[in-house]
């Protein structure tokens, strides 16, 4: 076991993509991704991966953890190993190492906070849902992906009154985007406020080195100059090239349950639809605390897979996230 090294890409996302199709039928990862999200600020291929390899130098299984930004309460883990690897222990051993590395957390969170250490698992893998069991972690909610077709004539958006539509400027929105962005996901399940600079410096990454950001693709709600919500979507998908994505949508709290979201969504799709893309998707909380899963439904989308949030607690203490809309 060692750190992951650039050179890795290519193989590792080969490895990823013998899994995904072991357990979805389609390949979900991009070599040239990888590395933009291993460019990612704050985080650290030395201190934040581990891959395992065979006496070849072939990799055989993989892990990393994502604890980059304060108060350092809700850390990610995510790994895969090849499959035809499974039932050796190197599972086991790679989730050792990510709590392992979960734990430097508690140096650096507020002393009465709790933290937790989350992944999740797609509902049909039922090795990777059985060690995650096995090794201490409780499943604690669930995530759809929900798609629909864009054949056919879709809804022209029904906009408020005094809200309309338009495209992100790079020069100019970065900073109110961010400020949206945050509002509107205050009131997400499990969100933790980071330091402003911090989740800027993440935009700006997203913006400037990830291949699939097309500024005529992210979409901005205003009403008298404010961005009220945004739907900000790709046409890159490696699973399929038919298939756009709605990688972020989100209203801020003052204007909710007004029709925002359901015209951002007809407009993403239409727009979508304009580039040839047959097919949409996005991913949302199955238990959704501002009720986004049934507004989707409303749109024409349905679940298509699922995937268990497990989750082991590190420490126990206050809890900094968000669990309720009444929570500030």
């Amino acid at each position: 076991m060692r750190p992951a090294q650039f050179s890795d890409a290519e193989r590792l996302v080969e490895m990823f993509n013998a899994d995904s199709r072991r357990v979805l039928g389609v390949r979900q990862h991009d070599a040239d991704d990888q590395v933009t999200e291993w460019r990612s600020p704050g985080f650290d291929l030395a201190r934040d991966t581990r891959v395992v390899v065979d006496a070849t130098g072939r990799p055989a299984g993989y892990a990393e953890v994502w604890d980059t930004d304060p108060p350092h309460v809700r850390i990610w883990a995510w790994g895969r190993v090849d499959p035809d690897q499974r039932g050796r222990g190197i599972g086991s051993a790679l989730v050792a190492w990510q709590d392992e590395r979960g734990r430097m957390a508690v140096s650096q969170a507020p002393r009465d906070a709790r933290i937790v250490i989350r992944q999740g698992v797609s509902a049909r893998d039922e090795s990777g849902l059985e060690l995650l069991a096995e090794s201490g972690y409780k499943a604690i909610r669930r995530n759809y992906t929900m798609k629909a077709d864009l054949n056919g004539s879709m809804p022209e958006p029904a906009w408020p009154a005094g809200v309309g539509v338009r495209t992100f400027d790079p020069h100019c929105d970065l900073v109110p985007l961010t400020e949206a962005v945050r509002s509107a996901f205050r009131d997400h399940w499990g969100y933790v406020e980071s330091p402003f600079e911090d989740d800027v410096a993440g935009w700006r990454h997203v913006v400037e080195q990830e291949k699939s950001f097309d500024p005529r693709l992210w979409f901005l709600a205003e009403a008298a100059g404010e961005i009220v919500g945004v739907s900000l979507c790709s046409a890159m998908e490696p699973e399929d090239p038919d298939l756009g994505y709605v990688n972020t949508l989100g209203v801020v709290r003052d204007w909710r349950r007004r029709g925002v979201a359901l015209a951002l969504l007809h407009h993403s799709f239409r727009e979508l639809g304009a580039r040839g893309k047959r097919h949409v998707a996005l991913g949302v909380d199955a238990s959704s605390l501002t009720g986004a899963v049934r507004v989707y439904e409303r749109a024409g989308m349905a679940v298509e897979r699922e995937r268990v949030l497990y989750e082991k607690e590190l420490r126990p203490g206050r809890d900094l996230t968000t669990q309720t809309l009444e929570t500030p």
